[in-house]
């Protein structure tokens, strides 16, 4: 029994415990355990057989218990008895539909169905309107949706959870991811998974049969569309394995790009159908709008040396500066920088300059131990509402990487904001922007910051942009990016991370910096600790200059 499956079951059981009414702290208990089982190296089955589950973070003896109970028997009782109470086959369908789960049980119960089949014979015969508040409009509208017509209105899923869906279904069948995902979108709507086969009956058979897959809606020779808990519909497509590279070139998209790539040629792997184009290949982040010539070199995970903004105990982190420092030296990094919040932030724990100092202490403590990697005292400080800076001059002047941040205030009009972030990235000491936009994604929206007269301040004053790793945030966003870099605004990608696990956030970082074309020259943080240290502001490569090879 593999850890991804026991993690699997764990989230099944969160999610069906939250269909049920059940506490929020209940089920994220049950989230956090399945998280820590896929973090975790060693066979979750054997810890579990010696005993020792509990000592794995966020196991408690209840979750425990339910572990022994699953590698013994290979069930859950009580999710099983939730599967049968909550019905999350209608639930997940329903959701695709943009009903919510109460209401579709209620809808099913009155029907007299239980499962995504019965529900669809029912829509189909017309039985819908007898059911107390759904008319001929709602039936007709349910009715284009069972079809897939439309798509459902729901939010996007964020891309840290869209990945890690479609990859935990791609390594089930031995696929590729597609859709909104693979092409690294800040949320996603369309998913889709590849994979080839000679004979596609046995993979169509194991999709249906995967946990995650609550329900089929479409099932056809060399393809099928199925339903998540959440409502998430997600499309497999099997390839004949000569057509591979073209099915998964399709499924990648977006239909704009691939239209203009003209007919698509049979090929086994995407770099041939490219090669038989006549076209050069392009990295999957870069296809959302059709564009001539060739795609730079990308920015790459491993051209990041160090991380410029992550956050302990000391604030509303959730690790001390040693472990978040070992940490980032097992990612091969040379440095982190310390960037806790200051005072005026007032919703999370702040510092001000004696606790800077006091930290200062500890951080020396930590280089002691972790040398020659390397922790810089830095913060994240605050624009107050009157444009100052949350700490004094003398504080600023000693720390080794300043970065602003404006939290409250993202609702002032476009030239009010504007002056005040631009006039703090004047301060000497300054030398990065944090999330500029302010946008919290599905929940807030972009502030009014005007980027064109922020990037001539930075170019002004050598100030750095950050995009920030953070799944509902990912600010600056591709595009964004995309408007730095052709000004020559230094880019720093940064994870903005409250834990060891946070710092896995640089993956969403790089790849939302690639999504704006961004080369490992253009990023801050890709350059030595030696450059990071000479002090003053950065400067970007060519001194601003627009480069002429974006597309």
């Amino acid at each position: 029994m593999t850890n991804a499956y026991i993690a699997e079951r764990l989230e099944a059981f969160a999610n069906l415990l939250d269909l049920s009414g059940a506490g929020y702290y209940t089920s994220r208990a049950y989230r956090r355990a399945a998280e820590t089982i896929r973090e975790t190296q060693a066979p979750i089955a054997e810890l579990v057989a010696a005993g020792r589950i509990q000592e794995l973070r966020g196991i408690g003896p209840g979750i425990a218990s339910r572990l022994r109970e699953l590698v013994q028997t290979g069930r859950i009782a009580e999710l099983e008895e939730l599967e049968r109470e909550v019905q999350p086959e209608l639930v997940g369908l329903g959701r695709f539909l943009g009903i919510g789960p109460k209401r579709m049980v209620e809808i099913g119960r009155a029907l007299g169905v239980s499962t995504a089949d019965e529900f669809r014979e029912a829509a189909r015969v017309g039985r819908l309107t007898s059911v107390a508040g759904i008319g001929p409009q709602t039936e007709r509208r349910l009715l284009e949706r069972l079809e897939r017509e439309g798509r459902p209105q729901r939010k996007g899923m964020l891309l840290n959870r869209a990945r890690g869906l479609l990859e935990e279904i791609a390594g089930a069948l031995g696929g590729e991811v597609a859709g909104d995902p693979r092409r690294w979108a800040d949320t996603s709507f369309d998913f889709a998974v590849v994979c080839a086969a000679d004979d596609a009956e046995p993979v169509l058979d194991a999709f249906a049969r995967l946990p995650t897959i609550v329900s089929l809606l479409q099932r056809e020779p060399r393809r099928a569309l199925g339903v998540t808990v959440e409502g998430v519909p997600v499309e497999l497509v099997v390839a004949e394995p000569s057509h591979f590279g073209t099915e998964l070139l399709r499924a990648t998209g977006t239909h704009a790009y691939v239209d203009a790539l003209g007919e698509l040629p049979s090929a086994p792997d995407e770099a041939e159908v490219y090669e038989q184009l006549g076209v050069p290949w392009c990295p999957p982040e870069l296809r959302e709008q059709p564009f001539r010539g060739e795609p730079p070199e990308l920015l790459q995970r491993t051209n990041i040396r160090g991380d410029l903004h992550v956050h302990t105990t000391w604030s509303d982190g959730k690790a001390s500066v040693l472990e978040m420092a070992l940490a980032a030296r097992d990612l091969g990094y040379e440095y982190i920088a310390i960037c806790d919040h200051t005072p005026n932030v007032r919703v999370v724990p702040g510092l001000d300059a004696d606790d800077l100092r006091r930290q200062a202490e500890e951080i020396a403590e930590v280089n002691d131990e972790v040398a020659p990697f390397r922790v810089l005292r830095g913060t994240e400080v605050d624009i107050r509402r009157d444009g100052e800076l949350d700490l004094p001059d003398d504080v600023l002047e000693e720390l080794d990487w300043v970065q602003l941040s404006l939290h409250a205030g993202q609702r002032e009009p476009r030239d009010q904001l504007t002056r005040k972030v631009t006039e703090a990235m004047r301060h000497p000491a300054v030398r990065a922007l944090s999330h500029p936009k302010g946008r919290i994604i599905n929940h807030r929206p972009p502030n009014a910051l005007d980027l064109q007269r922020t990037f001539e301040v930075a170019l002004e004053t050598g100030v750095a942009i950050e995009t920030n790793g953070l799944p509902d945030r990912l600010d600056l966003s591709g595009p964004e990016i995309k408007l730095a870099v052709e000004a020559g605004v230094p880019v720093v990608v940064s994870t903005d991370a409250h834990s060891v696990r946070g710092l896995g956030n640089m993956r969403l970082a790089v790849h939302t910096a690639r999504r704006g074309w961004a080369t490992a020259a253009d990023v801050v943080n890709t350059r030595s600790l030696a450059e990071i240290l000479s002090g003053g502001r950065t400067r970007a490569r060519g001194s601003g200059a627009p480069s002429p090879r974006r597309g």
